[in-house]
């Protein structure tokens, strides 16, 4: 049989079939590829540049997960020597958060449901909401995605925005409270409202989304610690309000960590809730509770029963910030947080 030669419109044809199937083969591979891309191995905690480290203590892989503003990952077995950085989101370019949106202050939770939750703020750039004293005010608010493991891919899988579009929040963190109701906790941003403020709103119990309208907790200016200059040269209180996280000490106070600054030197302070519930009145401690120069923490629990605090130094190197993150001890057993020593 004579073999048959195609047309040059069908071989065309054909080879934009091909050339189809090739692509969709190889379209997982390449955002396979690109989540990997340039990761590091057994790379020590101190040589990691990262702003707001959070740690999720795995049972299930038994693993560590730190991630934080720029939304990356790594992972560790020890503590000590880490993997990454990998890429874990995908986002939609139809949301209100863009296909690449900016990420701060990511955390990963885990709720006990089989699902990994990754609660974080996601700024759209393209969009402005406000113009305040000047400033121009991008799109920016805490969202929570979601996947079935440590290492994603999370998504968007429920409410399309869980805070106010006409508000610039930040740096939202998860809470239950002992009636297993949950709750987003988050910053409202000082470049709007000029007193950053903390503020909790119920979360749906999948927490696929919101329920009712945010509550302030407190302002910066209830702090006795933070401090700045006003434009008249005298000392107030510091506007900025950063990275708060909820903890129960051992005899179930709950208490807040948060951070702002005193002057121009990055500071974290803890504040208790004389109800022991979220609606307070929240009272600060007089004092900040870390070293000058550290802030945006969390704790959490190791693998081998331990309470440790995750925060950032922070450093103005010529102009440039330079952020670590660092692992204190702490201790919860009485009734109020006490920071130990910095692991090395």
């Amino acid at each position: 049989m004579k073999e048959e030669i195609p047309s040059p419109k069908k071989a065309k044809s054909i080879m934009s079939r091909l050339f189809l199937l090739m692509t969709l083969v190889l379209l997982p591979l390449s955002a396979h590829a690109q989540r990997v891309m340039n990761v590091r191995k057994n790379v020590p905690l101190d040589s990691i540049r990262l702003s707001d480290p959070a740690v999720l203590a795995d049972e299930s892989t038994k693993m560590y997960y730190m991630t934080g503003t720029g939304g990356m990952v790594w992972r560790s077995s020890d503590l000590r020597l880490w993997e990454g950085p990998y890429r874990v989101t995908q986002f939609e370019a139809d949301s209100w958060m863009g296909p690449r949106p900016m990420i701060w202050a990511a955390e990963l939770h885990q709720t006990g449901d089989g699902q990994y939750y990754y609660f974080a703020t996601f700024t759209n750039q393209a969009v402005k909401i406000d113009t305040v004293r000047g400033n121009v005010i991008e799109r920016r608010a805490c969202q929570v995605l979601r996947a079935d493991n440590p290492m994603g891919p999370y998504l968007a899988f429920g409410d399309s925005t869980y805070l106010p579009a006409d508000r610039p929040t930040l740096d939202g963190t998860y809470w239950c409270d002992t009636n297993g109701k949950p709750y987003m906790v988050f910053c409202g941003e000082w470049l709007q409202n000029w007193n950053g403020t903390i503020e909790k709103i119920e979360l749906k119990s999948d927490l696929s989304g919101t329920l009712g309208e945010p509550r302030v907790l407190f302002r910066a200016s209830d702090s006795p610690w933070s401090k700045e200059k006003s434009e008249q040269g005298d000392t107030i209180w510091n506007k900025v309000t950063d990275g708060p996280f909820l903890f129960l000490t051992g005899t179930g106070r709950l208490g807040m960590i948060w951070t702002s600054w005193v002057f121009d030197v990055y500071t974290q302070g803890v504040a208790y809730s004389e109800s022991g519930t979220l609606d307070g009145p929240w009272v600060q401690e007089p004092h900040p509770i870390t070293p000058p120069n550290f802030g945006h923490g969390m704790l959490f629990k190791t693998l081998d029963g331990r309470w440790l605090m995750s925060v950032h130094s922070h450093k103005n190197q010529k102009g440039r910030y330079i952020r670590i993150p660092h692992f204190f001890e702490v201790y919860l057993s009485g009734d109020k947080l006490v920071v130990g020593q910095m692991i090395q």
